[in-house]
Order: C-alpha cells, then sequence, then structure tokens
C-alpha cells in the first residue's frame, strides 16, 4: 500500500513540472551587415526556394574557378503562401516542394565570416535535401533542441548582393483541425 502511495505521489509531482519550451533558437552566423529579416507565415513551409550565385572567372586561355559562391537569396511557402524574398532572386534558383507531414529539421551550411553564406543546405525529416551554393568556409549546422519540433522561420540579414547572416527557430506545428502536432498527438 506504501509503495502504491509512492508511486502516486511520484507521478503526480512529475506531471507538476514545468514542461519544457517548445521552442528554440539556433543564433545566427555570419558578419551580419544589412538589412535584418525574418520569415513568417501560418502552418508548416511547405516549399523553399534558394538563389545562388557562383562567381566563376574566365581568364585568357583556362578557365579559372573562383569559389566565390553566396546564398543570394531565399523564400519560404507557409501552406499555400510564399514570404517574400529575403535577399535578391539572383543567380541559380534551386527549389524544393515539401510533401505532406515532411518537415524541414537540419539546416546546415558554410559560411565566410568577412561577407556571405557560402553555401546552405535544408535537411527534410524524411531524408531529403535542397543544396545551394559551394562548400568552402566556416561550417555552421542547427537542428532542433527538443523532439518533434521542426523549422518554422529562417532570420538573419542581407545586403544588395546575398545573405550575410542566418539563424534558425524551430517550435511545433499545430495543424488546425488535425488535433495534432508534429510529433504529438493529442485527442479532442
Amino acid at each position: 500500500m506504501f509503495s502504491i502511495v509512492v508511486v502516486t505521489v511520484f507521478l503526480a509531482s512529475c506531471l507538476a513540472m514545468p514542461v519544457k519550451d517548445p521552442y528554440s533558437y539556433s543564433s545566427a552566423v555570419g558578419q551580419g551587415g544589412g538589412t535584418p529579416f525574418a520569415s513568417s507565415g501560418e502552418g508548416r513551409i511547405t516549399g523553399v526556394r534558394v538563389w545562388e550565385t557562383n562567381n566563376n572567372y574566365y581568364y585568357y586561355y583556362y578557365y579559372y574557378y573562383n569559389s566565390n559562391a553566396y546564398i543570394s537569396g531565399f523564400q519560404l511557402r507557409y501552406g499555400y503562401t510564399w514570404s517574400p524574398v529575403f535577399g535578391r532572386e539572383g543567380g541559380v534558383k534551386q527549389e524544393m516542394e515539401l510533401f505532406n507531414d515532411e518537415a524541414i529539421v537540419e539546416v546546415s551550411g558554410k559560411y565566410n565570416p568577412a561577407d556571405y553564406i557560402g553555401h546552405l543546405v535544408l535537411t527534410t525529416n524524411n531524408g531529403r535535401t535542397l543544396s545551394a551554393g559551394l562548400p568552402s568556409q566556416i561550417s555552421f549546422n542547427f537542428y532542433p533542441a527538443n523532439m518533434g519540433n521542426e523549422l518554422r522561420l529562417l532570420s538573419g540579414r542581407f545586403n544588395g548582393v546575398g545573405i550575410t547572416s542566418i539563424g534558425a527557430h524551430w517550435g511545433l506545428v499545430y495543424m488546425e483541425g488535425a488535433g495534432n502536432s508534429t510529433g504529438n498527438s493529442t485527442s479532442s
């Protein structure tokens, strides 16, 4: 009988414990000059566009490849609505549409501390990736601090040429009418 009381008190104290904050932030990397931005929208991120600029230089008799590549801009789609373009639509566009119940769970890449984000990789919970730019300079790797969280928005700074810094915000997405959120089920 005593053990039942102890277990009951223990379980009640567990229920009274504060719930861990369902949101987390991966601090921005990059030099951070220019105009600040923060993407936002209703619901889950359902698509991504990233523009990359690769400066290739040709010299007299041979081709010289300059590794000065950078992310010139990006855009996120929330539900059916595209956010504004952050940065600019310059260079080559990479695009990925997410499947139902697919979410971005990792943001990684490379940056040059003197100028731009040079490489950006967005990875989903299905293992699919969108990769833009060239992998050189200093690495970064963002992921949520809590299980079941996904990318909610990107923030940072950009100038007239490209993205100068980037950070990631993670959280739960509550799907309206479904009675559940990513990774967690609740009954109505």
